[in-house]
């Protein structure tokens, strides 16, 4: 334990803040030990039969959130979106072609592979964000079944792409929607910052992952889905798990709530933090962040040394030394990598090289904010 705590990079630590792992709050972490304590598995009801009631329960509550029916547990954002092209691929007798933006996460190309699915069409996304006249133009073009998938959060900037219009051009084109909320999902929660989530109950599915804008313990992912009797075709029967007497005696099938077999109660760390801090707690950890970032933007955009790339959507903002190439931005990072003083993101945008800055702590001060662009100007000069 010493080993890897002296060799781990702190998600807790201000200065550490390159990417979408945040840090657990204290009572998900020991409802997360509790599970992995009692070591039961939800393939089975006779396993968990707590655990896969509170499941059903909660997921299906998340799922209301998000303006859905049902939602089942994933592993994160990459098996939430490998579920939703699935669904959508059975949905449509088989076969469905992937319409994406540019700026979309890499497991939605992957997981068209994986599966089997025609080569996406990929849209720009001119700015980060998906562009409307190329979607319309795309879906006007191309014949059979279409999924568009659309991004809330992306994992670059954190932009989200136009929902609403997305959704009206899905409608218009008979296309399905899938929505990637795996970062932005979590502003469900915040009365502040939800607005930015309108259109995401036009979706047929929409992925959201709690380990990010929920400060659970990896994996704390979800898939919420419209129409939860499209999840009968994850349906599969294994005498040992759901016998056909055992279902028919009461016992409830849990095989048609994840293509995992053997997995982990992940249902209650969520369970417990929604019982302990509610929506409201939840939303001013969301909203505590998003100001950070806000304030860091500011400092950014105020000072003659670096260039911000824009105001921040949700909690990442992209900056970098003012007249810089893109290899000493990469040189920046490596080398306050390197010397253990910060550890910072990047991202390619327009073309160019950014230092990547996502604040995912709510406990980051106004000072910590200054001593990470303090330590970015002397990594600069450096």
């Amino acid at each position: 334990m010493h080993t890897l705590a002296e060799g781990a990079a702190d998600p807790a630590d201000p200065l550490c803040a390159a990417h979408l792992h945040c840090p657990p709050l204290a009572v998900a972490t020991a409802a997360d030990l509790a599970a992995s304590a009692l070591n039961p598995s939800l393939d089975s009801w006779d396993q968990a039969p707590a655990a896969s009631a509170l499941e059903a329960a909660v997921t299906r509550a998340l799922a209301h959130a998000a303006g859905l029916a049902d939602a089942l547990v994933t592993s994160g954002g990459t098996e939430s979106n490998q579920l939703a092209l699935l669904l959508a691929r059975e949905a449509h007798g088989g076969s469905v072609r992937l319409v994406c933006g540019a700026n979309a996460h890499h497991s939605l190309p992957r997981a068209a592979w994986l599966l089997g699915l025609p080569d996406p069409v990929v849209v720009p996304a001119a700015g980060g964000t998906l562009d409307l006249a190329a979607l319309d133009a795309a879906l006007t073009a191309l014949s059979g079944p279409l999924l568009v998938a659309a991004t809330a959060g992306t994992t670059d900037a954190g932009l989200i792409d136009p929902l609403p219009e997305i959704a009206g051009l899905c409608t218009a084109h008979g296309a399905r929607l899938h929505i990637d909320a795996a970062y932005g999902g979590g502003l469900l929660f915040s009365d502040r910052h939800r607005e930015k989530l309108a259109g995401l109950e036009a979706a047929h599915t929409v992925g959201l992952d709690l380990h990010k804008l929920g400060w659970q313990p990896v994996a704390a992912g979800l898939l919420a889905v419209a129409r939860p009797a499209e999840l009968a075709v994850l349906h599969h029967r294994a005498d040992y798990l759901n016998a056909a007497d055992d279902t028919e005696a009461g016992f409830p099938d849990l095989l048609d709530r994840s293509l995992r077999t053997t997995r982990r109660p992940d249902i209650l760390k969520i369970a417990v933090t929604l019982k302990t801090l509610g929506r409201t707690g939840l939303g001013a950890l969301v909203d505590q962040v998003c100001s950070r970032a806000a304030e860091f933007a500011a400092l950014v955009r105020e000072h003659p040394g670096f260039e911000l790339y824009d105001r921040p959507v949700i909690s990442t903002v992209l900056f970098r030394p003012a007249g810089a190439d893109d290899d000493t931005v990469a040189a920046v990072r490596r080398g306050l990598l390197y010397e253990g003083r910060a550890v910072l993101g990047r991202a390619r945008l327009d073309g160019r090289l950014w230092l990547k800055v996502t604040l995912l702590n709510p406990h980051t001060r106004p000072d910590d904010l200054a001593q990470l662009l303090k330590l970015a100007e002397e990594g600069t000069r450096a």
